[in-house]
């Protein structure tokens, strides 16, 4: 049997229930840039030193904020790779939602990306932000071993290329008015030069 959680997990868990749904707000609002660690205290309504014990700094909430958007888009995608059987439609299928989820806020979608890859990676929200990110290279992995016959060594170092390919093709699209079916576009070109058919 399950115990349920004490009132002080309760407690915990409705302050970064409070925190994330203010800075999610706040961020889609404004930007990641034009927000203030005190606006998210102050809509989250606790003190801002209670903030910095969920998330050091700003970088760290953006973290927070879309590790759960970019985990939706991963099981997106997954699900979507499971309805192809080519190669490239299928590691595209797979991607597609997480250029999607990149591309709802440019800025914030740039400033996640560079948080991931410059960011302390003992801080939780990081260390989470790594683990989606190496999911996504472990799903690419399973595509090349299942549908393009590659061995696991391959596989897993041309999942580590189509990452490179995806990131790069994300933080490169810097005008707002860039589409995602542009974006994906360029990433599926990368995709047929380098994967098997």
């Amino acid at each position: 049997m399950t115990q349920a959680p004490g009132r002080r997990e309760r407690n915990r868990q409705d302050k970064l229930d409070r925190i994330t749904a203010a800075a999610s707000e706040l961020f889609a609002e404004h930007g990641v840039d034009d927000v203030t660690t005190q606006q998210i205290a102050e809509r989250a309504d606790i003190g801002a030193g209670t903030l910095f014990l969920y998330a050091k700094t700003k970088g760290e909430l953006l973290l927070l904020v879309q590790n759960a958007k970019y985990d939706e888009a991963l099981e997106q995608g997954r699900r979507a790779a499971a309805a192809t059987v080519d190669v490239v439609d299928a590691v595209t299928a797979l991607v597609t939602p997480i250029v999607v989820c990149n591309r709802v806020q440019v800025s914030n979608g740039r400033t996640y990306l560079r948080e991931m890859a410059f960011g302390d990676p003992s801080e939780p929200h990081h260390a989470r932000a790594l683990a989606i990110s190496g999911q996504t290279e472990q799903a690419v992995a399973e595509i090349l071993v299942g549908r393009g016959g590659l061995d696991d060594g391959r596989a897993a170092t041309l999942a580590h290329v189509v990452s490179a390919v995806v990131f790069v093709s994300m933080v490169s699209a810097v005008d707002p008015v860039t589409s995602v079916a542009s974006v994906v576009e360029s990433i599926r070109a990368q995709l047929e030069a380098v994967l098997p058919r």
